[in-house]
C-alpha cells in the first residue's frame, strides 16, 4: 500500500542532451509540461473493486464517440424518399427514407459495418447502465457530502444527457420501432398545456413525421449532446482530482489523506489494461450478441406499429409509467388535459429525479452536517439513506416491468389488466417495503458487527465444557478489522433550542426549523451504539472469547 507522499526523490544524475531533452524542453518552455505532471503524475488513488464502476462509464463513452464518428460518415441523416437496391434482398423495390436505406447499407454493404453498429449500440446500453450502478455507489456511501455536491450535479446531469441521447440515436435510422417511439415522444410534447402544440410543431417542423426531425435528432446527436457531455465529463474528472479521492475508512487512513497507489505507472496501467477489457467484452457483445435489427421492422411508416414494440432499457421505465397511468383527462374551456400522459410522462420521473439531483443538499438540511467529507459511509451504517435509495430503486424496477406487461402476459398467460393494476399498487407500495426491509436489514448489519466487535469471529467449531454445555468458538477479530467496524461516526438528531434565549426573550425559529428537526430525530431514530473501548475490555477480560 503506497503512502500518501510521493516519496523521497532520487538522487539527480546529469541530464543527456540529446535530442529527445530538447524537445522536452521546447514544449516545457511553453506548456509548462514539467510542473503539471510533477504534480498529477504522482497523485494518489485508493483501490477499491467499486471504483472501477466509474472507469466503466468512461470507457463505454470513449468506445461510443470512436465508433460514432465512423457511422457518421456512411450515415444519411435524411428523410428523403428513396426506392431501396441494396443488397437485403426482402426488402428490394420498397419505399424509404434515406436515413433507413443508409442504415442498412451500413449493416450489410460496408465492410464491418453491421459490427460497428452493434458495438455503438452495446456501448450505448453499457455506458447508461454503469452510470446507474456508479451513481448508486456514489449515493450508497455518502460520497456526495461536501465538497462534492456540484460533481454529484454534474454526473446527474451526465445521466439525463446520455438517456436522451441514447433516444436520439436509436431513432435516427427511421425504422418502425423507432418511429413508435418519436410517436409516443411526440404526444408527451402534445400533452404539455398551454404550450405542447407550439413545441411539436417546432420539433417537428409540422406534422408528425414530418421531413425535419431525423436531421435535426441528427444534429443534436452528435454535435449538441456530446459536447456539452464531453465538457461535464472533462469537469468531473477535474474534480475528482482536485477534491482527492474518497475511501473507505481503514488503518492509517483519516479525512486529510489518501492512501493508494500512484496515478503512473501503477494506477494508469491497471486502467489501460481494464479499458481494454471492457472495450473487449463490448466487441464481442457487438460481433456475437445481435440488437436492434432493424431490416426486421421495416420502415417507419405512421399507419402501421410493431407488436411487443420495447424501448431500450433506461426508457423501460418510462414506458411503463405510461402504460399503467389510468386514462384520466379532463376538459377545460374547450381544451383537453390529457393526465394520463402528462403525469407518467413528465410529473413522475421529474420529481424522482428531481430528488436525486436535490439529495445532497437536502440530507445536509436534515443532518446539519456543514463538514467536508473524505471518508465514505458503508451503507449499513446510515440506514435511511440506505433504506431511500433502496426505495428509488423498487419504483423505478416497478415502472420498468409495468413497460413490459403486454410481453409478460403473453410469454406467460396472464390477464394483461391484473399485471397493470398489480403494477399500479406496487408502485405504491414496493417503495414502502423497499424503505422498511432495506432499513432494518441495515440496523441488524450494525448489530452484527457490534457482535462480532465484542465476541470474536464465529469459527464453526463446537467446544464441550466440562460442566456437559457446548458452546461455539469465537477467534477473536484482529485490531485492523475491529477499527474498521468501528470507524464510522454516530452523530445526534438536532434538537430545537431553548423557547427563550439567555436574556428570557422568545427566540424566534428560521423557517422550516421544527420540520428539520423533526426530519432529523426520523433520520437518526433506533441507533446501534458502537461498542466502547470499556465494554471490549470487560468482555475479554471477564469471559473472554469462547
Amino acid at each position: 500500500m503506497a503512502s500518501t507522499t510521493h516519496g523521497n526523490k532520487a538522487a539527480a544524475g546529469p541530464v543527456p542532451d540529446n535530442a529527445a531533452t530538447k524537445t522536452a524542453d521546447y514544449f516545457d518552455e511553453r506548456l509548462g509540461i514539467y510542473g503539471a505532471a510533477k504534480k498529477n503524475l504522482r497523485k494518489v488513488f485508493p483501490d477499491h473493486w467499486s471504483f472501477m464502476l466509474g472507469e466503466i462509464a468512461l470507457y463505454s463513452f470513449i468506445i461510443i464517440l470512436l465508433t460514432g464518428v465512423w457511422l457518421t460518415l456512411f450515415f444519411k441523416p435524411s428523410m428523403t424518399e428513396v426506392v431501396y437496391d441494396g443488397s437485403y434482398v426482402p426488402l428490394q423495390g420498397i419505399h424509404m427514407s434515406e436515413a433507413y436505406a443508409s442504415t442498412l447499407d451500413i449493416s450489410f454493404d460496408i465492410r464491418g459495418g453491421l459490427a460497428i453498429r452493434q458495438i455503438h449500440h452495446w456501448a450505448a446500453l453499457i455506458f447508461v447502465a454503469s452510470l446507474f450502478v456508479h451513481m448508486f455507489r456514489i449515493f450508497f456511501t455518502g460520497a456526495f457530502r461536501k465538497p462534492r455536491e456540484m460533481n454529484w450535479l454534474f454526473g446527474f446531469i451526465l445521466l439525463v444527457l446520455a438517456m436522451v441521447n441514447g433516444f436520439t440515436g436509436y431513432s435516427l435510422p427511421d425504422d418502425l420501432l423507432s418511429g413508435t417511439g418519436l410517436r409516443i415522444a411526440e404526444g408527451v410534447v402534445l400533452a404539455i398545456p398551454l404550450v405542447g402544440t407550439y413545441l411539436q410543431f417546432f420539433l417537428f417542423g409540422g406534422q408528425f413525421p414530418g421531413h425535419d426531425i431525423v436531421p435535426r435528432l441528427f444534429t443534436i446527436h452528435v454535435l449538441l449532446v456530446p459536447a456539452i457531455m464531453v465538457g461535464l465529463l472533462t469537469v468531473h474528472l477535474i474534480l475528482v482530482f482536485y477534491h482527492k479521492h474518497t475511501q473507505f475508512p481503514g488503518a492509517g487512513k483519516t479525512e486529510k489523506n489518501v492512501v493508494g497507489l500512484p496515478l503512473l505507472p501503477v494506477y494508469t496501467a491497471k486502467a489501460g489494461g481494464f479499458f481494454f477489457i471492457v472495450f473487449g467484452i463490448t466487441a464481442l457483445l457487438g460481433g456475437l450478441v445481435q440488437i436492434n435489427p432493424i431490416w426486421s421492422y421495416g420502415p417507419y411508416n405512421p399507419g402501421q406499429i410493431t407488436a411487443g414494440s420495447q424501448p431500450d432499457w433506461y426508457i423501460g421505465f418510462l414506458e411503463g409509467s405510461l402504460r399503467i397511468m389510468p386514462n384520466w383527462e379532463t376538459n377545460l374551456w374547450g381544451h383537453t388535459i390529457s393526465w394520463n400522459v402528462l403525469i407518467p410522462s413528465l410529473v413522475v420521473p421529474g420529481v424522482m429525479f428531481t430528488f436525486i439531483a436535490a439529495y445532497p443538499w437536502l440530507e445536509a438540511w436534515v443532518t446539519g452536517d456543514k463538514r467536508e467529507h473524505h471518508l465514505l459511509d458503508r451503507p449499513r451504517n446510515v440506514p435511511v439513506r440506505t433504506g431511500l435509495g433502496a426505495a428509488w430503486i423498487a419504483m423505478y424496477l416497478v415502472l420498468w416491468i409495468g413497460g413490459g406487461n403486454d410481453i409478460i402476459a403473453t410469454h406467460f398467460h396472464l390477464s394483461i389488466n391484473a399485471i397493470t393494476w398489480t403494477m399500479r399498487v406496487l408502485f405504491f407500495v414496493a417503495p414502502v417495503l423497499a424503505f422498511v426491509v432495506a432499513r432494518r436489514v441495515a440496523m441488524a448489519l450494525q448489530r452484527r458487527d457490534r457482535d462480532k466487535v465484542l465476541h470474536g469471529r464465529e469459527t464453526g467449531i463446537i467446544k464441550k465444557l466440562p460442566h456437559g454445555e457446548f458452546i461455539e468458538v469465537h477467534e477473536p477479530l484482529d485490531a485492523e478489522k475491529r477499527f474498521f467496524l468501528t470507524a464510522h461516526e454516530q452523530p445526534a438528531a438536532a434538537e430545537l433550542p431553548p423557547a427563550v434565549d439567555e436574556n428570557g426573550v422568545a427566540r424566534k425559529l428560521k423557517p422550516g426549523e421544527k420540520l428539520r428537526v423533526r426530519l432529523s430525530r426520523w433520520y437518526f431514530a433506533e441507533p446501534i451504539e458502537k461498542p466502547t473501548a470499556a465494554e471490549y475490555e470487560e468482555i475479554t477480560s471477564g469471559h473472554g472469547h469462547h
